[in-house]
Order: C-alpha cells, then structure tokens, then sequence
C-alpha cells in the first residue's frame, strides 16, 4: 500500500483531507476509518476522487477507478483533541495522527513552498530556462526543472533546519563555563573599507557575543579619507578593551589592509573575518576544543552558510569535507571561517598584494602547504553577508579575483613541484580546471573483464582506440566462460586487427576480484585501467585526464565521471556510507545541471570510486595485494581504494575524464534468492573490515548531509541524527 494526504487544512468546523491510495493492484480497495482520541469511531464524510496522475505513474495507464479520496471530519478547534484516519488497503493499515498543530504546520510548509515557487517565476529563470533547453535539448530541461521542484519540496528550508540544529542557550552557557588546558589567545583580524556602519556594527557584535572569551579584535581601516568607520570603532573600544583598531587613512588593497590588521595582533592563532560578515556565537569556542584535541593543529576551519542583506535570513550554506587538497585547487572551498597558526603565518608571510582578489586563496594554500594537521569543524559557524557588490552574490563584480585565483593555483603546484599545462575556468567562474604534464609516454594496461556481449566490447575498445588522444595503450580481455561462438571468433580477429589487444581466460567461476587480478598478471604497463566492457569514451583527452593525477606522487587511484546513456550521472564519486554501505554522488542529475557547489565538476579527493573505470599505479596495486578476493560481486573497488588510503596515497576524482555507463550488462541483476544472499554477505564482509570509517563518517563528506540521497542534500532530522552512526540495514 501507498498513500499520500496532499493536503490537510482545517476549514470552519471541519478537517478537510485530500489525497490517494493505491494498492499492489489496481482493483484493491482502499478502506477508511475515523478515531477520536480515545480510539472510538467518528462519523466523517468521504467523496471518491479520480486520479489519473497517480493511476498513470503506478499502473502506466489511465484506468476508470477512484484512487483519489476527499474527506470531512468534524471537528472543534477549542476540544483540541486528536483525530487519527486510518487506511486500510491490501491488507495493511495505516494510523494517521491530525490535529490543529501538525495541520497548522503542514499549511505553513505549503505556503513556504509556494512563495519559493512564486520567487523563481521571473524573467531572469525563463531566459536562464529557454538558453538551458536550446543548448540541452528538451529531456535535459524537464529533468533539470523536476529537480527544482523536488528542492522546493525539500523536506527542510534551511531557516527551519539551522534552528533545530544550531547550539541552545543551555549549550552556550556550558560553553561559557569550560575551561580548556589550553586557552590560546585569538586575534580576529579584519580589514575594513567603506563598510556600512550597521555591517560593521553586527560583526562587532557577533564577536562580543561569543562564548569564548580569550580574544582580541585588530581592525585596519582603508577607507578614504572623510569615509572611515571611526565613529563605530571608537564607540566599541570603549567598551570593550579587546576591540582594537587603526585609521591607515589611504587604501592599501586588500593585501595590505589585512596585513596592517595582522601586524597589530598579539594572539596564538590569527582568525580571518570580513568586515561585513557575522560568526555564530559558538565559532571561537568550537575553534579553540579542535586546537586543544591535538597540539600539532595549526590550521582550523569551518562550515558557513550566506546572510541576506539585512541580516534577517540565512540561506545556501557550504557544508564542506575535511581537508581536499584537490578540491582547494579546483576551488576556494575553505574560505570562512579559517583560522591559522601565528607562527605558521609569521614562517608562511603575510598577504600577498599581487593575489589581490584572490589574496585569501593564495594564503590558504601557503598555511595548508606547511601545516603540520588541518582540521574542519562541520558546523555552519561564520554567515557571509550577501549584497550586491560582494561575490557570495555577483561573482562577475570582482572577476579580477578568479583571474588571480588562477595565478594562486599556478603558484601552489609551482612551490610543490607539479607540472602543469594550463589552468583554465572551469563550469563557473572561481571554479578551476587543471590540466596536468604527462612524463614521458607511459605504457597503460587497460583490464576488461569480458563474457559474451562482443559488441558492446568492440564499442568500448574502439571508442579508446579510435577517439582518445592517449595512444600508450595495451587491452587485457579476460575472457570470462562466454559461451557463443561469435564471441570467440570475434577475439581471434580483433586480436589480428590490433596486436595491443591480448585476450586470455579465466575458467573459475565469476569472481570480479580474482578475475581482475588475473588480468593484471599479464599486464605490462606502469598503470592499470581497469574498464567494464559496457562503457565507452567521450572525451578524448580522458587517459590524459587520469594520467595527470595518477601520476602525482601523492595520488594512488583516479576515478572518472561516468554517464548513463542518457545523459545523466552515473558515477561522480563515491561516499562511504551512502545507504548504509557506499554508494555513487550525484546520481540521475544530468550532465549539464549545477550539483552541490559545483563539486560533480571538481577535480576533488574521496575515499573512493568505482572500478568501472578506474586507473591505479601497478606498484601500488602490488603492494596492496590487488583486489580481496572474498569481495568476489560486490565494493571490492570500494575496499581497493580503501587500502590504498591505507598506505597514505590519495585517491582523486577527475570529472573531465568522461564516458558512457551503460550500466552492467555483461553480469546481470541480483535477483535470486542466492545472489541476494550473496550480496548480503559481502555487505557485511566489507562493514566487518572497515567498521570505523562506518561508524564515524567518510571525512570527504559532512555529517550534516543525508546518507539516504546522493545529492547532498540536508539531513533528515526525523530519521539521520547527527551525530549518531548510521543504522547498517542489512
């Protein structure tokens, strides 16, 4: 049975519910019942409705029955008692609970959704909407607004879920009487220039609200003569001596205005702020707990999410991985709130003003190079006022800034010894794409699995031979106990046509671990790719794509984004956890739509991706053993790339290395009781040999995103604590 009350209102003396019911058939009869509080039935009224939009999605065609239902309770505001309908239909029953809250709150969640869906009917969403369907085509466009439609029926505004998430004032007063072994002193430095004297006034305020109480202010006012925002300044000084500041009386750039605000700090830690920015009252005292878990932390940041102009609604917020080195060279996803080392800063240098616009990034990239531990506190802690002139809002307003986003990035991999050929906008700006020098022509052994299905493996070889820029290459085929005869001859005559291409067999059963394996003891390259026979390339630049991290001395394993036939993602990474166990990022989102700050297109670390097409080093993959056997159907390359994350190694996800998945065919579904099983088993096979990173969160994630959808949205409070290890549902 499924059901779904579309709408609860209370009207005069009445409970007013519309909605439907459906059944495994379409001739089973849906049953309603009516209960007061004390479990005695109560008249109520009930009218048929025909519903052929739920008749078309369950049954794939309009049939002439009633799924629809509208039905009247009475009922009298001042009794307040509950009310509960009761569904009975295929022989389950469900109990719903109504009473003039729960309605009150559903109509409040309506009138939410409507203002959202009157706030993007503008002609701004229609010219975006009509470039997006001339330039994707017509599916691309009802899939990317079905998408929209599903964010505005969210089942959280981020107004909502921040209140039920964020610190009580019996949290923060604890917060206020804690004492810390280390009590480090920090100094927030801020340059200010032609701020807005209530901006200002809120940040100030925001710093004295804090319940840590070990903290100095240096501001350094640019602003020009006859403009600075002394009279504010002074007022706050004096009172509270912690607040300190200077008139410089000329701008020096962004650079230089924040390095007079760091030269006048005194503190351990050095804390960045913008001058029109607010912090959550718990930001100092979440950064100092993080410094005191381990001495050897030099760099501290956190979440953030953006502040309306005036202050009254936060919105968009950034719920960030641990630290991503490839992420933070894809994009400045650290930003706010970043707190750093004062020794670290005074070994690294100050800002840097040929950086201007970018200054930031070019300092977080100096302190992450040299910091003994970084570590992220995954709370929302720093709120970026978003207005007109700054780039939370119009990126375009400061374009100079990606352009010296771009010379920050170059000067990174130029202090760290990477080649690199270019660094070039990526899907938006502020969002970066690297492409790497290959040395020399290294040989790459291409593993592919095969049995039977010869064409979907001639398109798949082809695609590599013909398209891909990258020629160094050898194909291992293992021939996997095929039984039609065209697909034995088709090996002897590819194997004619390309002497590259080596076919050998493995005449155990199916065993994906151990069937890979055996491929790459006749593998000759330097690295390895293995490839499913069901995939085939589209950008032809992808073997340079994987090779230009793998190569790095730090990476172990790269990864691709795969798409369905379709057009929409199929594999954009891998988050443990997902589901209870792993899973793919960004499923079923088509290829041309934003994902979660852009990440589907960033070059970025995960603790995994899937071996449906995916390169390792050969050395590595040596030493780690290969695949584990006992893994023999399923997240055996999930446990590979989580032993070479054992070795230290990173494992990277490099978008613009793109083909078609067209999704497992050779192997077929689990869908016998045996296969089933078999799967079970090896979900708790894989539970039993990573159990912490199951118990504490994949650290390339956050915890306040749901582990039941791919596409990072919020947490279901109702159902994911935070907090609290996901339930494995074996």
């Amino acid at each position: 049975m499924k059901y779904k009350i579309d709408i609860a209102r209370i009207r005069e003396n009445s409970i007013v519910l519309n909605g439907w019911v459906v059944g495994r058939e379409p001739k089973a009869k849906a049953e309603f019942n009516v209960l007061d509080g004390a479990q005695q039935p109560v008249e109520f009224k009930y009218v048929p409705v025909k519903r052929d939009d739920v008749s078309q999605i369950y049954f794939k065609q309009v049939l002439d029955k009633d799924f629809g239902f509208d039905i009247r309770i009475p009922y009298i505001r001042e009794d307040n008692e509950d009310r509960y309908l009761v569904i009975t239909c295929d022989g389950k029953t469900s109990k719903v609970k109504l009473n003039a809250s729960i309605i009150e709150k559903q109509n409040l969640s309506i009138h939410k959704k409507h203002l959202k869906l009157k706030g993007m009917m503008n002609m701004q969403t229609f010219s975006s909407a009509w470039d997006f369907w001339k330039e994707n085509g017509f599916r691309a466009f009802v899939l990317k607004s079905r998408h929209k439609l599903q964010g505005i029926d969210s089942d959280y505004d981020y107004p909502e879920w921040y209140n039920m998430t964020k610190t009580t004032e019996e949290e923060l007063e604890a917060q206020r009487q804690e004492i810390f072994d280390y009590n480090p002193k920090l100094s927030v430095v801020i340059p200010a220039f032609k701020t807005p004297e209530r901006f200002l006034a809120a940040m100030l305020d925001s710093l004295i609200a804090q319940t840590y109480t070990n903290w100095e202010v240096c501001i350094a006012d640019g602003s020009p003569k006859g403009e600075s925002v002394e009279r504010v300044l002074k007022r706050y000084a004096l009172k509270d001596e912690r607040i300190r500041y200077v008139i410089l009386g000329e701008n020096k750039g962004i650079a230089g205005n924040t390095n007079a605000a760091i030269d006048m700090a005194k503190g351990d830690f050095i804390v960045l702020a913008d001058h029109d920015d607010t912090l959550a009252p718990d930001a100092l005292y979440e950064c100092v707990k993080a410094i005191n878990s381990d001495p050897e932390i030099d760099v501290v940041y956190t979440d953030e999410d953006k502040l309306d102009m005036d202050g009254g609604e936060l919105f968009e917020p950034h719920f960030k991985p641990d630290f991503n080195p490839h992420l933070l060279t894809s994009v400045n996803y650290i930003c706010h709130l970043f707190v750093v080392n004062h020794e670290l800063l005074m070994e690294v240098g100050g800002f840097r003003e040929e950086f201007d616009g970018a200054q930031d990034y070019d300092f977080i990239f100096r302190c992450t190079e040299k910091a003994r531990k970084i570590y992220h506190v995954p709370k929302a802690l720093y709120h970026w006022r978003c207005h007109q002139d700054s780039t939370a809002s119009n990126p375009e307003s400061k374009l100079y800034a990606f352009e010296a986003g771009t010379r920050a990035i170059k000067a990174h991999y130029d202090r760290m010894g990477i080649e690199y050929e270019s660094v070039e906008k990526g899907v938006d700006y502020g969002i970066y794409h690297t492409k790497f020098k290959i040395h020399g022509e290294p040989l790459v052994s291409v593993i592919i699995p095969n049995k039977d299905h010869t064409a979907d493996l001639d398109l798949c070889m082809r695609s590599l031979i013909e398209k891909a820029t990258y020629k160094n290459l050898e194909f291992i085929v293992v021939e996997n106990n095929s039984t039609d005869q065209e697909t034995f001859e088709y090996y002897e005559k590819i194997q004619k046509e390309f002497d590259f291409v080596h076919v050998v067999k493995w005449e155990r059963e199916f065993n994906y671990s151990a069937i890979n394996n055996y491929g790459v003891t006749f593998a000759k390259g330097e690295y390895l790719l293995f490839l499913n026979n069901d995939t085939e390339l589209i950008n032809p630049e992808s073997i340079e794509e994987m090779l230009g991290f793998c190569q790095q001395d730090e990476v172990g394993v790269t990864g691709v984004r795969l798409l369905y036939s379709d057009d929409t993602i199929q594999h954009a990474g891998v988050v443990v956890g997902f589901g209870g166990i792993a899973g793919h990022t960004f499923i079923g989102l088509h290829k041309a739509e934003s994902s979660y700050f852009n990440r589907a297109m960033c070059a970025q670390n995960y603790n995994a991706v899937t071996a449906a097409c995916m390169m390792s080093k050969r050395s590595l993959f040596d030493q780690v053993g290969g695949f584990t056997e006992e893994l023999a159907i399923a997240f055996n390359d999930i446990d590979y790339c989580m032993k070479i994350r054992e070795l230290g190694k990173l494992v990277v996800y490099a978008p613009y290395a793109l083909f078609y998945h067209y999704e497992s065919k050779s192997r077929g579904l689990e869908d016998t009781p045996e296969k089933v099983a078999r799967f079970n088993e090896e979900i708790k096979k894989f539970a039993d040999r990573w159990p912490e990173i199951l118990k504490n969160g994949d650290p390339y994630y956050n915890p306040n995103l749901t582990l039941r959808k791919s596409n990072f949205a919020l947490r279901d409070l109702r159902k994911e604590k935070i907090g609290e290890p996901y339930k494995l549902e074996v």
